[in-house]
C-alpha cells in the first residue's frame, strides 16, 4: 500500500480514505467483541488512513503536484 498512495489520484485517495475507515470502523467493533481472527489488520488501516491523510495534505500544501 505505501507506495501505492503516492500515485493515486484525489478522487482516488478519497474513495481508499473513506474505504480504509470504514473496515477499520467494522473491525474495532467485531474486535470488542472478541471474534477478530487477525488484530495487526486494525493497525495497518490506520497506518494507510495515516498515509492518505498525509498525501493529501502535501497536495493542499503544494509540496506535491496534484494529478488529474
Amino acid at each position: 500500500m505505501k507506495g501505492k498512495v503516492e500515485e493515486l489520484t484525489m478522487e482516488e485517495l478519497d474513495r481508499s480514505l473513506e474505504e480504509a475507515k470504514v473496515e477499520c470502523r467494522k473491525l474495532r467493533f467485531i474486535a470488542v467483541t472478541g471474534k477478530v481472527e487477525n488484530i495487526k489488520k486494525i493497525k495497518e488501516l490506520k497506518r494507510h488512513i495515516a498515509r492518505v491523510l498525509t498525501v493529501k495534505r502535501e497536495y493542499e500544501l503544494g509540496i506535491r503536484a496534484k494529478r488529474v
